[in-house]
């Protein structure tokens, strides 16, 4: 395991609180199911994913792209602790 200084630490954390979770959330996700088209199969209850147009403006990617940067917002805030905060995965 590696061990992060105070300084690195900080680092992540005021990093991460500058960013803007609702537009990297479906930019991210978006991305990942344009790039690689095949992880669509895993979304299929989304509805549209067919264009990148539809799969960026598409609510529920917008929602799980956030969602999913919540929670890794989570482990941020719980550095000392990753595996235990993302047990829950």
């Amino acid at each position: 395991m590696v061990k992060l200084t105070f300084k690195e630490k900080f680092s992540f954390m005021f990093l991460w609180s500058k960013m803007r979770l609702d537009e990297v959330g479906v930019e991210t996700l978006g991305k990942l199911l344009v790039v690689y088209p095949w992880t669509q199969k895993l979304f299929e209850s989304f509805g549209d994913l067919s264009s990148a147009d539809a799969i960026m403006s598409n609510p529920k990617v917008k929602a799980h792209g956030k969602k999913m940067l919540d929670f890794f917002g989570e482990g941020i805030k719980h550095l000392n602790d990753l595996k235990g905060t993302f047990t829950v995965l």
